[in-house]
């Protein structure tokens, strides 16, 4: 079992923090299963997280994030406690079990980092080995590129990491076009993946990508998520204004190379951003966002979202929905920094009212900004891969004009 919140078992006096993966005996469950005594298998430390976990004839696999890079063991059972034993993968990387078999002791996992593409290994815990079974062919040549990882101090002193992927060359005087991606909600981790497009058209070119692990989403556990939630919220847009300004601060790059992105939950990440602090970007892709937080619960499926953001039905809560809802920060005497929007007609997810919305507030206000919507694709805003592509080189044109051309 995995816990969401710190719990204590009915049948003990020690309680297990959340985050954590205990076990029961199978024969003393059926008999009482609340007088059962649970078992500790993983206890996450405070920059860690659970992944994913999956079950072999005799073991037990689990990945986990260690301050956002992925690590796997094998779990074994003995003698009333649970062993652990790591399984050396590639350093640095995303690790995923691709599959696992009941009747042995194999599992297939997926690996990939920002400047590696995906590989499928083979794991054997009984002989040991481990080798990789494919790889898919690269999109980018990252050679003139390092990633790195720092962290920004936001509002709170909380220290926030992310991801660094910029040119070697990099003259650390404010000049090179950088673009921040974060999402930032849901208990939903950002993690490094191969940046196959991005690596292309972006990183190619002498530019910067950052993806920024922010509180609302899984990196660091369900309370990662929790501080940032309903009443708090406003901290995960602290948190990204925070490596906005720590990239600034090391002169990485300057506003007027700093470009933002985000997509859904995401897209109302950059909204705040760009309402919050005009001062820090010069470019901004809102795709598919969330942007009237008002009124989100009556579009789309929007009603479905109030554990996460609140209920603007509630006076309190409405209060502080509109504090920070990008529809209503969007005001006359403040110059924001010509944003794309993009949205779907047939978004089901998040309703094309938002982005919509956000483009009329702007020309109401007489302010520049770009607007595509696409009649199909749902909530990817494409609905195949000529739509795709399409999408993707309207985005980096965009970006090519605000951030890199003089």
């Amino acid at each position: 079992m995995t816990l969401n919140e710190d719990w204590m078992p009915p049948s003990g006096d020690t309680p297990f923090s959340a985050g954590s993966i205990i076990s029961y005996d199978l024969t003393e469950w059926k008999q009482d299963p609340l007088r059962a005594m649970p078992t500790l298998v993983f206890k996450p430390g405070p920059r860690q997280a659970i992944s994913g976990f999956t079950a072999t004839r005799n073991l037990l696999i689990l990945t986990i994030l260690d301050n956002v890079q992925s690590r796997a063991f094998v779990y074994k059972y003995h003698q009333g406690a649970w062993q652990a034993t790591l399984i050396p993968l590639p350093d640095n990387a995303s690790v995923g079990v691709a599959a696992a078999s009941g009747q042995t002791d194999e599992a297939m996992f997926t690996v990939s980092s920002f400047f590696s593409p995906t590989m499928l290994w083979y794991f054997d815990a009984v002989t040991g080995r481990l080798e990789t079974l494919k790889t898919t062919p690269p999109r980018f040549d990252p050679s003139r590129h390092v990633v790195e990882q720092f962290e920004a101090i936001s509002r709170d002193g909380t220290r926030i990491p992310y991801f660094l992927l910029r040119p070697k060359s990099a003259r650390f005087d404010g000049s090179t076009p950088t673009l921040l991606y974060g999402y930032g909600g849901f208990q939903i981790p950002l993690i490094p993946a191969y940046a196959g497009l991005t690596g292309r058209l972006w990183l190619e070119q002498g530019n910067a990508y950052v993806v920024a692990n922010l509180r609302g989403g899984g990196e660091f556990g369900p309370l990662w998520h929790q501080t940032a939630q309903g009443a708090t919220k406003q901290r995960t847009w602290d948190d990204f204004i925070a490596v906005a300004e720590d990239l600034i601060r090391r002169k990485i790059t300057s506003p007027r190379r700093l470009g933002v992105v985000g997509g859904s939950q995401g897209g109302l990440l950059v909204g705040t951003a760009i309402t919050q602090r005009t001062d820090l970007f010069n470019a901004a892709i809102l795709r598919v966002p969330l942007f009237d937080m008002v009124r989100f619960t009556k579009l789309g499926a929007g009603a479905s979202w109030i554990s996460e953001y609140g209920d603007p039905s509630i006076p309190n809560q409405r209060k502080w929905l509109e504090a920070y809802s990008p529809y209503e920060r969007l005001v006359p005497g403040k110059t924001y920094p010509a944003p794309f929007i993009l949205t779907s007609t047939k978004d089901d997810r998040v309703h094309p009212a938002h982005g919509r919305k956000a483009a009329a507030r702007l020309a109401a206000l007489g302010q520049p900004y770009l607007y595509y919507e696409n009649t199909d694709g749902g909530h990817s805003a494409a609905a195949n891969l000529i739509e795709q592509a399409r999408r993707i080189a309207l985005e980096y044109t965009y970006l090519s004009q605000r951030l890199v051309d003089e």
